[in-house]
């Protein structure tokens, strides 16, 4: 695929109060920001100098606390006809964007999965992709403008057999974060896995133009997603976090 302009920063359009950042695929002319948020590129601070994960990051998402760690365990048989919007603790979800999203194919999608078969969508019942919005919303400032954003975005593609999700989950992973850096993301830090008994989750925090996000990937037996986390006041949702909120959606996301 050939790589698009790499842009130091974001076209903003408001509607009706939120951003619409329109996925352009031709260069267009831009004012750029003179200056770039501080720390954007730091590493995440290690577990012993984060308090519980308790930073406003963390409880922007819902400040769900560290994800379960196990064994992924034996294929159940389980496979998936519907992803649902489901109830998120101290977040408001819908279908969609919610609003807002990056331009220039900044938006975070779920590609390297070419071996894997799709479930044909013949009812309409996949909502592929969702947003959580929380309270207080969050606000992302860009100059003189601002705007308020999702807390995460998901998308979620189901298919008929994932024999081994951890490959897969390895395979998603990087194509799709070697895509995103070549439309401008830039990741950085250790990337952290968690793995329970019914899912995989690979997490990686990055910049999307001067916006500090924490991005996981996910897989089990019969579906793979990412969730796109937001910052809260300029601040990178912990990776613990976002893990634990990661598996709380899929657990309520995903319907046989």
């Amino acid at each position: 695929m050939p790589r698009m302009i790499a842009k130091s920063m974001i076209d903003f359009a408001m509607s009706r109060g939120n951003v619409h950042m329109t996925r352009l695929r031709t260069a267009v002319a831009t004012v750029v920001l003179a200056a770039a948020v501080t720390g954007c590129g730091a590493d995440e601070p290690s577990d012993a100098a984060r308090p519980a994960d308790r930073s406003p990051a963390g409880a922007s998402a819902g400040d769900t606390g560290r994800a379960k760690a196990e064994k992924l365990a034996a294929d159940p048989g389980t496979r998936y006809t519907t992803v649902v919007v489901p109830p998120m603790q101290e977040l408001v979800c819908d279908e969609g964007d919610g609003g807002f999203h990056f331009g220039s194919d900044l938006d975070m999608t779920v590609t390297g999965d070419d071996d894997l078969k799709e479930i044909e969508d013949d009812g309409g019942d996949v909502a592929d992709e969702v947003s959580c919005f929380g309270s207080p919303r969050n606000v992302l400032r860009k100059g003189t403008m601002s705007a308020s954003a999702p807390v995460f975005t998901a998308r979620t593609h189901l298919y008929e057999d994932v024999k081994d999700p951890a490959a897969a989950l390895n395979r998603i992973f990087d194509a799709s974060t070697k895509l995103e850096t070549g439309y401008g993301r830039n990741f950085h830090g250790d990337t952290k896995t968690v793995t329970s008994g019914t899912l995989v989750v690979k997490c990686r925090q990055n910049v999307t133009d001067t916006f500090p996000m924490t991005t996981c990937f996910w897989a089990n037996y019969g579906a793979a997603g990412v969730l796109d986390f937001f910052p809260f006041d300029d601040q990178y949702v912990p990776i613990a976090s976002a893990a634990s909120r990661t598996q709380e959606f899929v657990a309520g996301a995903l319907k046989e």
